[in-house]
């Protein structure tokens, strides 16, 4: 649930958002999905701000201290450093779909792919995919999303899509917290390496809407994103990715 405007933070809670933002982007830089640039973002609690790193801190080495608070104006409210170019992408997500609480944007070539190839889209074809059933949009600008404009044209590309993507460019995904958005964007990756595979052994049968319906009918989504955050940062941790403090982050091994 989105809080009401004015709601003040719980102590701690900003805290957790910042630690788990940079626990989150330290792993997808792990995971090859992340690299010398894109971004991920919170939503804060008062509805009005957001979290997100600065724009010359190296990702890999990511500190929750370092993330910026910012308003959806641009303003940093707290921290020190300049917020990314593409700001406008999160903050203009944010002030049109009260829902969206998480943001990432991501440069992933095996999934820009499906951007500039004419009549192949990207469809779903695996069943966590089936967050994506409703289609996943084009935008058309290839350039950086670096104004409020272009953001709002991004968010009406998108309508109520899941996510993006970027011609020519990259990915755009959105999610309700940090934990459903890192493995949103595991399984948006995952998806368009195998529909890549998939294509090469002839024509492909996407995963339909009944099929996708039925999936989610059984599928505890907050479950099985505590499942994956619990495999990546141990793994993650064991290879010196993530500080010993930073271990069990929202922890849960979860179940399917």
């Amino acid at each position: 649930m989105t809080p009401t405007a004015g709601e003040r933070v719980a102590p701690g809670v900003e805290d957790r958002l910042r630690t788990d933002l940079a626990a989150a982007t330290r792993m997808l830089v792990s995971a090859g999905i992340l690299g010398y640039s894109g971004h991920l973002s919170a939503r804060t609690a008062d509805g009005e701000h957001l979290l997100i790193q600065a724009v010359d801190d190296v990702r890999a080495e990511l500190l929750p201290e370092r993330i910026l608070l910012v308003s959806l104006a641009g303003e940093v409210v707290a921290g020190s450093g300049r917020p990314p170019s593409e700001l406008p992408i999160h903050a203009e997500i944010y002030r049109a779909r009260r829902e969206v609480g998480a943001v990432a944007h991501f440069h992933h070539d095996p999934t820009t792919v499906f951007s500039l190839v004419e009549g192949t889209p990207l469809v779903p074809v695996k069943n966590h995919a089936s967050r994506w059933a409703g289609g996943i949009p084009v935008h058309p600008d290839p350039s950086h999303i670096s104004t409020p404009e272009q953001g709002r044209e991004l968010v009406a590309t998108m309508g109520g899509a899941h996510a993006a993507l970027l011609r020519a460019h990259g990915e755009v995904v959105v999610a309700e917290d940090v934990l459903t958005l890192f493995a949103d964007v595991v399984h948006f990756v995952e998806n368009a390496t195998v529909l890549a595979q998939a294509l090469r052994l002839g024509p492909v049968r996407a995963l339909s809407p009944a099929e996708a319906e039925q999936f989610d009918a059984t599928f505890r989504r907050d479950r099985h994103a505590r499942k994956l955050w619990s495999y990546y940062s141990a793994v993650a941790s064991a290879a010196g990715v993530l500080p010993e403090p930073w271990t069990g982050v929202q922890g849960g091994a979860g179940s399917r």
